[in-house]
C-alpha cells in the first residue's frame, strides 16, 4: 500500500473509531494534510474498498473499515501513550495495592476497564490442580447416568452420560462400574482422564468406557478469571443480540482463559473479529498481554471491545498495566 492510501485508510479508521459514523471524502480531507482533490480521495477510498480494507454500508454513505482495514491500521501503529492523568491513576493504584492476590487482580480488572471503557479480563497465576477424592456413578433413570467427582478442595464436578435409547442397565453393573471408576480416579488430578482397568465383564466395561468417553481432558491448572467493566459492553454495540452473546462469552471462564492463553502463545497482542476463533466475538477485538513476576510469565490481562476500539489507547493501557501488575505482585505485601 502506498503512502497516500495508507494515510487515507488511517484517517477513515481513526474517524470511525471516534464517531462510529461512516466516513466520507470530506472528513478524510479535513483529517489529513493531503494536497489532493476530493475526487482523488474518493478514488483512493474506492481502491481501498476494492482491496478489502473498507466497505460502504449504503450507496450514498461514506466508508467504514473492515477487519482487514483494522488489521493494517494496528500493524502499522506507532507506540500508543496514556495521558498524564491516566498515568498518575495507574501509579496511585499500584502504590496503594494491597490485600490478597485475588482482590488485587479483581481490582486491576476494574482499573483497566475504567481507563478504557471496555471489558477487562485478568487471568490469575496458575495454581496446582485439585485432586479427585471420590468418584461415583449415579443412575438417573431413562437411560441417563451422572458421573460425580468430589475434589480435594470440596468442589463437585458432574458429567452427564447418555446411554443408548431404551437401554436397561442392571443396578449391580452400575455399582461395579462405579467402584472401578472410583478406584481409578481417586488421587488423580482433576481434569485428567485416567485409564480404568477392565473388569472382564462386558456389560460393566461398556459402562465404564461410556462414562470415560463422556469426559474431556481439561487443564484445571489455569488461574482464576477476573472480569471488570462488563456493563461497558452495553454502550459499545447497537444490536442487543450482540451484547448478549458477548456477555455470555465473558461468563465462560475456561473459554476466555483459553482464548487469552492461545493469543499469547501465538504471539498476538491484538485479535480482530474472526481472528479470535470465537464465533460470538466476530464483531469484537481483543487486546492482550502477559504479565511476569521475577521474569516468569504467570498470567495475562486483556481488553474486550468492539472492532472499532481505540487501539492505540487500549494497547498502551494493557502494556502499562501488565508491566506494573507484574512488578506489584513481585513485591512483598502485607495482607
Amino acid at each position: 500500500m502506498d503512502e497516500r492510501k495508507s494515510t487515507v485508510l488511517r484517517a477513515v479508521v481513526e474517524s470511525f473509531i471516534d464517531t462510529a459514523q461512516p466516513v466520507g471524502s470530506r472528513a478524510v480531507s479535513d483529517l489529513t494534510n493531503l494536497d489532493v482533490s476530493a475526487a482523488t480521495i474518493r478514488n483512493e477510498m474506492a481502491s481501498l474498498e476494492a482491496d478489502g480494507y473498507l466497505v460502504q454500508p449504503h450507496t450514498s454513505a461514506g466508508r467504514v473499515p473492515t477487519d482487514a482495514g483494522y488489521r493494517y491500521f494496528v500493524d502499522h501503529l506507532g507506540p500508543g501513550h496514556l495521558d498524564a492523568t491516566e498515568t498518575r491513576q495507574i501509579s496511585s493504584f499500584f502504590r496503594h495495592a494491597q490485600g490478597q492476590i485475588e482482590q488485587r487482580l479483581a481490582d486491576t480488572s476494574r482499573l483497566l476497564s475504567q481507563l478504557t471503557a471496555y471489558a477487562a479480563v485478568v487471568v490469575g497465576p496458575a495454581h496446582d490442580p485439585a485432586t479427585v477424592r471420590s468418584a461415583q456413578l449415579v443412575d438417573l433413570g431413562g437411560g441417563r447416568l451422572l458421573l460425580v467427582l468430589i475434589t480435594s478442595s470440596g468442589s463437585i464436578e458432574r458429567s452427564m452420560i447418555e446411554l443408548v435409547a431404551g437401554a436397561q442397565v442392571d443396578t449391580s453393573h452400575i455399582a461395579a462400574a462405579s467402584a472401578a471408576l472410583n478406584s481409578a480416579f481417586v488421587g488423580t488430578s482433576l481434569g485428567s482422564v485416567p485409564v480404568v482397568n477392565p473388569t472382564g465383564q462386558r456389560e460393566i466395561d461398556d459402562l465404564i468406557a461410556t462414562s470415560v468417553a463422556a469426559l474431556t481432558p481439561q487443564s484445571h491448572q489455569t488461574g482464576e478469571l477476573y472480569v471488570g467493566g462488563t456493563a461497558n459492553m452495553a454502550g459499545q454495540f447497537d444490536a442487543v443480540s450482540t451484547i448478549r452473546s458477548v456477555l455470555a462469552v465473558l461468563e465462560e471462564q475456561l473459554l476466555v482463559v483459553g482464548l487469552l492463553g492461545d493469543l499469547v502463545e501465538r504471539g498476538l497482542s491484538v485479535a480482530i473479529g474472526t481472528e479470535t476463533g470465537v464465533a460470538p466475538l466476530a464483531q469484537c477485538a481483543v487486546v492482550v498481554a502477559p504479565y511476569k513476576v521475577d521474569g516468569e510469565q504467570v498470567g495475562s490481562i486483556g481488553l474486550l471491545g468492539p472492532t472499532r476500539m481505540d487501539y492505540p489507547k487500549a494497547l498502551a493501557a494493557v502494556h502499562v498495566v501488565s508491566s506494573r501488575l507484574g512488578e506489584s505482585l513481585g513485591e512483598p505485601h502485607e495482607d
